[in-house]
Order: structure tokens, then C-alpha cells, then sequence
């Protein structure tokens, strides 16, 4: 056994990226590629050094060398109210370790986790009256799909075991939630999913033939969901799970009257409708669950994310009280259970983050500057790189095209641009965005919910000269 070494850890820039290149595992990261181990293509963008964030403050974070970038991405739609409220949320969580550092919420609860059930669902609509908390939004879909099952069982529907998802949506990587995942890239080789899903068109009209003909559209997209139910069985299909905006292939919104239609369908049939709103919700739509603007109220909603606006992890599941009624039955046990879900620190930061939200106006706020972002970012469609701006809230993308009829970018040019030059660009330009290409390629923004007029304005002038960059990059013509 190796003697651990008692050199001091590492602490300046040049000591943090070898201790990272020698120990840290990075997420859907290819490994070679960030720590520089694999050879460079001859034409391959110049190749940045690891990005270690080292401090935050507003809507900003600083790296290793003390660079400053705009972090319009909020972290990966976490940090909803940035980084400057450390000393009201370490306030708040001495407090609670000070009293009692830990109790799980198995047979047993703890004040923290009560305040915050009943917080949540005072300000959730509808009768989302109850709470199961979670640590994360894998975990949150895991277990809205293990309580549902539950509650069929309850009900006498036990064969109720399919569900139907959208294509391209993101829900999760672990086991379960992989299987509502309709990104095929991240299921290859990890065997056959565990729950049967069928994976219906998500509701992206630009390109569609429909998409001009927003009524045709809609029709057609449900016409497609009821004929999904069919084929599986009605009487079979326990959920419907969607994003309110999916994230997964840039924003995707969806068309009026579809999520009324959703609720109609599944009302018919008996099927539990989910919002998975783990990045939807906490206000990146300008309310609490990312749902509400849709004036329908789903049995489930999954959370998780900017539940703490990330000062610590959490997440949950709201159930209705249909469900949780049936969870309710003297004869059943809810055979599902997370150790450290609703752990007191996080009941506590989650506290914190809602008499911020209110003191400071934060929904007030997206709601009042969602014209200005959307304005700002459709001036984009001027660039020929740029083929179409879609979103809602403070939740943004544009689809990146090839020439003046949309063409894609084949694989090759997606490597070349989403992966090589664009991260570098921003790097260059010091702002945080997310480009992607889980269906189509885009770059995405999910600013901090505390942004005013100027710093939106900032970040889509940083946009601007980072994609006319990558317009001339790609051989279009400005």
C-alpha cells in the first residue's frame, strides 16, 4: 500500500491541473481530450488548458489565473442566484448543523424537511400538496417512476409498467432514468432498459413542415402521443413524462394548446402526467415549477437543481393528492428511499433560497425581463450561422446551420465546431455557454436569474462576436 504523500495539497493554478490530471474523473467528458493526453488533430483548434473555477461573485466566476467569465449557463442551470449569497445560505446552514446535523426522512422526519414540504407545496399549483425529496434530478425521476408504480399497485393497475417519453429529451443517466432519456448516444452498451418507453416526437417546429401552421402542428403531435398509447397498450402505460422546454436539442418549446392536449390524453387513459422540470423550474420560466404558465397542473413534477439555486445538492418529487392518496392505503409500503434525501442542510439552503427568491423579486424579475432577453437574442437571426432563436424565461438557444437553407452540420463540422473552436472562443471572450448537439447543434444560454438589462445585453453582445467568429470559421459568408 502506497504511503499517501504529505506534500501540501495543491493550490496554485499550474499544482490544480496536475492534481486533476492525475486524479479527477471529469462528467460526460472525454478524459484525453481535457487534460491534453490525447494528440491534437493537424487542424484541431488551439487546445485550452483544463478550466478550474476558483471563486464566484453575482453572475461572474474567476478561474485559476484570475479570468473573469460571465457564467450565462448558471452552472448548468443550477446557480439561479448566483454567487453572492454565501454568507446568508453558511448563516443559514450553521444554524441547522449546529442543531442537528443529520436525520434521515426514513420512518423518521426533522423540522427542516417538514418546513420545506410545506413551503414547497404552498407555492406549487394545483394540489401538488406533497414532497419526496431527492438529492438530484436522476434521483427525482427514479423515484416519481418507483411512487407511480406504487400507486398503481395501490389502485389495482399492477400491469401499468410503460411509459412514454419524447425523442432527444434528457431525464437522467442512472439506470432507470436513462430509460425516459431519448438521446440514444447515451444509452448505447449499457444493456437493455430496464423499463419499456416509447419515445415520441418532441415539439420542435423549425424545419418541421408543420412548424409554420402552429394548430396543424400541435394536432399532429398529439395525434402521435394517443397512437403511441395504443400500440403500448393503454392500460399499460403508467407515465408521460416531459420537459415544459426541453432542454436536449436547444430549448424546444412547445406549441399553445399542447400541454392541455397532454392532460386530456392522459386523463382519458389514466395515465400520470409528469413535468420533469429540473431545469425548468425555480424560476428560469418565471415561476416555481417551470409549469405553471401552461395552466395545467400534472400529477407529478420532478425538481431538482435550482431547488438550493446549487449551494448544496437537492432535489424532489411533488405528488399530487390523487397519488398520494393512493400511497396512503394501510396495506402498502413506498418501497423506495434515499438516504440522505431532504438531509437537513439541504432543507435548510432550500429554505434559504425561497426567502431569497421572494425578498429580492427574483421571478419578478425574469418575468419582467424575458421580452428584452427574447429581443436581444432574435436580433441574432441576422448572423448566417444562426438559423433559428427559440426558448422561454431566461432559458435560450440559437440552432447553428451551415448556409442560408439550414442546412446541418455533419458530424465532422460538429466536432469541429462544438467541440473545437466555439468552447475555445468563449474561453477567449469569458463567457460560459453550453454548446451541444444532442439532436441538432446549438448554443445554449441559462443566464442567473438575478441578471439586469445590461448584463443580458452583455452576454448576447458576447454571443454575437463568438458566432460571427464561428460563421467565418465555418466558411459562411457574413
Amino acid at each position: 500500500m502506497a504511503t499517501p504523500s504529505t506534500t501540501p495539497q495543491a493550490t496554485s493554478h499550474d499544482e490544480l491541473q496536475r492534481a486533476a490530471r492525475e486524479h479527477l474523473l471529469l462528467h460526460f467528458t472525454k478524459q484525453a481530450a481535457a487534460y491534453g493526453t490525447a494528440p491534437p488533430a493537424a487542424d484541431a483548434a488551439p487546445r485550452d488548458e483544463l478550466l478550474v473555477l476558483d471563486r464566484g461573485e453575482g453572475p461572474y466566476v474567476f478561474d485559476t489565473t484570475g479570468k473573469r467569465h460571465i457564467d450565462a449557463l448558471s452552472s448548468l442551470y443550477c446557480s439561479q442566484i448566483g454567487y453572492s449569497y454565501g454568507e446568508e445560505f453558511s448563516a443559514a446552514i450553521g444554524q441547522q448543523l449546529a442543531t442537528l446535523p443529520f436525520n434521515t426522512n426514513w420512518n423518521t422526519a426533522h423540522p427542516a424537511s417538514i418546513r420545506l414540504a410545506e413551503a414547497l407545496a404552498q407555492r406549487a399549483p394545483g394540489d401538488l400538496d406533497h414532497v419526496f425529496f431527492t438529492n438530484g434530478g436522476s434521483e427525482a425521476v427514479e423515484s416519481m417512476w418507483k411512487i407511480a408504480l406504487e400507486y398503481f399497485r395501490s389502485v389495482g393497475q399492477p400491469d401499468r409498467r410503460k411509459a412514454i417519453a419524447r425523442k432527444d429529451a434528457y431525464h437522467g443517466v442512472t439506470l432507470g432514468a436513462l430509460s425516459f432519456t431519448g438521446v440514444p448516444g447515451y444509452k448505447d452498451g449499457f444493456g437493455t432498459p430496464p423499463i419499456d418507453v416509447t419515445h415520441v416526437a418532441n415539439t420542435n417546429a423549425f424545419r418541421d413542415p408543420d412548424g409554420d401552421d402552429e394548430a396543424a402542428f400541435c394536432a399532429r403531435l398529439l395525434q402521435e402521443v394517443r397512437d403511441a398509447i395504443a400500440a403500448a397498450g393503454a392500460d399499460e402505460v403508467a407515465v408521460l413524462i416531459a420537459e415544459p422546454v426541453q432542454n436536449a436539442g436547444g430549448c424546444i418549446v412547445p406549441p399553445t394548446g399542447y400541454w392541455k392536449g397532454l392532460r386530456e390524453i392522459c386523463d382519458e387513459h389514466g395515465i400520470l402526467l409528469v413535468a420533469d422540470a429540473v431545469i425548468c423550474g425555480f424560476g428560469r420560466m418565471g415561476n416555481w415549477l417551470g409549469i405553471e404558465h401552461e395552466d395545467v397542473v400534472p400529477d407529478m413534477v420532478t425538481t431538482a437543481k435550482g431547488i438550493t439555486s446549487a449551494y448544496v445538492p437537492g432535489g424532489a418529487v411533488f405528488v399530487s393528492d390523487r397519488i398520494a392518496q393512493g400511497l396512503f392505503d394501510p396495506s402498502l409500503v413506498l418501497r423506495h428511499g434515499i438516504t440522505f434525501g431532504g438531509h437537513p442542510v439541504m432543507a435548510a439552503a432550500a429554505l434559504k433560497n425561497i426567502e431569497i427568491f421572494e425578498r429580492d423579486g427574483v421571478l419578478e424579475n425574469v418575468r419582467a425581463l424575458e421580452p428584452h432577453l427574447q429581443a436581444a437574442m432574435e436580433s441574432l437571426l441576422d448572423l448566417p450561422i444562426v438559423g433559428d432563436v427559440r426558448g422561454k424565461g431566461f432559458f435560450w438557444a440559437v440552432e447553428l446551420v451551415k448556409d442560408a437553407e439550414n442546412t446541418r452540420f455533419d458530424q465532422a463540422e460538429r466536432d469541429d465546431l462544438l467541440r473545437g473552436f466555439l468552447p475555445h472562443a468563449m474561453r477567449e471572450a469569458g463567457i460560459v455557454a453550453r454548446a451541444d448537439d444532442r439532436g441538432d447543434s446549438v448554443l445554449q444560454i441559462a443566464p442567473p436569474l438575478i441578471s439586469d438589462a445590461a448584463l443580458l445585453d452583455e452576454i448576447v453582445a458576447t454571443l454575437r462576436t463568438v458566432l460571427s467568429a464561428a460563421g467565418e470559421h465555418m466558411g459562411l459568408a457574413s
